[in-house]
């Protein structure tokens, strides 16, 4: 299918690195011009201590052939949000693409401990970064994404609403709270646009090779398969321009208000559009986990 989003103006909030600086790139593959948006530049490093910055995600987004371009803003802050959007509606006079991906909080949960272990501190600044920047973002959005039919907008969580749909202590109260309530403000946004001719879903990524993600298992993108020795479920992983062509593919669908509400997956969306991950295959991250069979790489890549 035709994926030209060129003249589409899009807006990620959230990609610094990982799955939002995937999809920023890929909507610039496309064509589009995105915002990038996040709180870590070449001068300021927010409260994750990573070195990768919004300027980093805008040159790649111009690299691949769109226009990237960064803008330090603290999603928390409703004033800098909407100076943001203003700036948008200054300079484009429109928003087609909104993609909430914010998330900032791998350092505030603690693996395999109860609600009670956890640091309630650490647990409340989490559903403040993983939820509440949501809410700000698209309740100062949305009224410039909704002026014109086809707006689009992609809530980035992780896993499948059948995925979790049970509750997953291995992750904890606070962020099975926070992954949970995106795919349900992805729901309740669905209702609200459709009479405006605009679309909300809830996208996850399957296994990231995020920048942490490759840290962690001492490889890079281009040595990735290595982790397998140390987790053979790692053959599965994706890179980010996958989910990120996933967003692309969407944008670039006139018919995508048939997902409208929906809660869909990098790999789920690979089958239908024929999108593949940077090395040409296509990983099926969730449909392996649900399936329950030993890690290979049959059927799942």
């Amino acid at each position: 299918m035709n994926r030209d989003l060129k003249g589409t103006i899009a807006l990620v909030a959230g990609g610094t690195r990982g799955a939002g600086r995937g999809i920023a790139a890929e909507l610039g593959a496309a064509g589009a011009t995105v915002y990038v948006t996040g709180r870590t530049t070449r001068s300021h490093r927010s409260e994750m201590g990573r070195p990768e910055t919004i300027e980093e995600t805008a040159e790649l987004v111009t690299a691949a052939g769109g226009e990237g371009i960064a803008v330090q803003v603290d999603h928390l802050d409703p004033a800098q949000v909407t100076a943001l959007v203003r700036r948008i509606d200054e300079e484009r006079g429109r928003l087609d693409v909104l993609v909430n991906d914010v998330w900032g909080s791998d350092h505030l949960f603690r693996f395999g401990k109860p609600l009670w272990e956890q640091s309630l501190d650490d647990g409340l600044r989490l559903l403040r970064l993983a939820i509440d920047t949501h809410a700000i973002t698209s309740h100062c959005a949305l009224p410039l994404l909704i002026r014109e039919p086809g707006g689009l907008v992609v809530e980035m969580t992780d896993g499948t609403a059948e995925y979790n749909a049970r509750y997953r202590e291995d992750v904890g109260f606070f962020y099975d709270l926070a992954k949970s309530a995106v795919i349900r403000m992805a729901l309740a946004q669905s209702v609200e646009i459709a009479p405006h001719g605009a679309t909300a879903v809830a996208l996850t990524p399957g296994w990231l090779r995020s920048e942490a993600m490759l840290e962690h298992f001492g490889v890079t993108e281009d040595t990735w398969r290595d982790g397998t020795a140390r987790d053979p479920g790692f053959a599965i992983s994706e890179s980010p321009a996958f989910v990120g062509r996933a967003v692309a593919a969407l944008a670039a669908d006139p018919d995508r208000a048939r997902w409208n509400g929906a809660s869909l997956s990098s790999g789920g969306l690979a089958q239908v559009y024929g999108f593949t991950d940077a090395d040409g295959s296509r990983p099926d991250c969730w449909r392996y986990i649900t399936d329950g069979r030993p890690a290979d790489l049959t059927g799942y890549r």
